[in-house]
């Protein structure tokens, strides 16, 4: 439990920390605390889609046990629809290819579906004994392309070294200008790896991610599980945590 309030913490700051900030490029702000409004007009301390559906997996695992893909999808129909596992009952920022699969009922495998979708919401798969075959179903409800399944399987498997105690062990010498932070899953992934690789606190790395600009909730939400898992609950800064809507909800979902 403790490693997984770590992650989901971790996830949840950093996209309401990014927020604010969707589609603004890169240079035309500087993203330094918690605050609100901006791009979606909302308070500070409220999170996305990204951690909406994060959480509308736990909770499935949570009451199920296991990874049951039925389950996971009625509760993205309920996010989707309803408006549950949200900050405050509003559903805001839906993905192009999560809402067609979600409204189709299967996810969509051409390579124009790969955005970062599924990356943004696979972590709880990581504190459990998931497959990779299981991880890749799971990113398939919404983004069945190859390349978004296997962005998963990568995922899941770094955050499982971090919780072991191994360390990224990668080299990532690209400079900032060769980071791209669109939403492309790919390049979510590059990006997260590379804030992490070049910070050493859970603070800098998800405000690097941030401050990289474009899809700045989810690259801040996917580096954000990881530097959770590095640092700890303890090392969020608490005036975030403390500023993070429906605190409430997210316990409600930990298993």
């Amino acid at each position: 439990m403790a490693q997984l309030r770590d992650g989901i913490y971790g996830l949840a700051v950093a996209d309401a920390l990014g927020v604010p900030y969707e589609f603004k490029k890169r240079g035309t702000f500087t993203c330094k605390d918690m605050v609100g409004f901006g791009t979606w007009n909302q308070e500070a301390g409220t999170w996305s889609d990204d951690t909406s559906m994060t959480l509308a997996t736990c909770k499935s695992i949570r009451d199920k046990a296991c990874i049951d893909l039925e389950d996971i999808r009625r509760n993205f129909e309920s996010w989707l629809y309803k408006g549950a596992f949200t900050a405050h009952g509003e559903t805001f920022d839906v993905g192009n290819t999560t809402q067609e699969a979600i409204s189709l009922g299967h996810g969509l495998d051409d390579f124009y579906s790969n955005g970062n979708g599924s990356l943004m919401r696979i972590l709880p798969l990581a504190f459990t004994g998931a497959t990779d075959q299981e991880i890749r179903d799971v990113s398939a409800l919404t983004h069945g392309h190859e390349i978004a399944q296997k962005a998963c399987v990568d995922y899941i498997h770094i955050a499982r070294k971090l919780m072991a105690g191994e360390g990224l062990g990668l080299k990532m010498d690209q400079e900032e200008d060769q980071i791209e932070s669109g939403g492309f899953v790919l390049h979510t992934l590059e990006a997260s790896l590379w804030c992490l690789a070049r910070t050493s606190s859970y603070k800098e790395a998800v405000l690097k991610a941030i401050n990289l600009g474009d899809d700045t909730d989810t690259t801040g939400a996917v580096t954000g599980g990881l530097a959770g898992i590095i640092y700890g609950y303890e090392a969020i800064p608490k005036d975030w945590i403390d500023q993070l809507k429906n605190k409430d909800l997210i316990e409600e979902c930990l298993f």
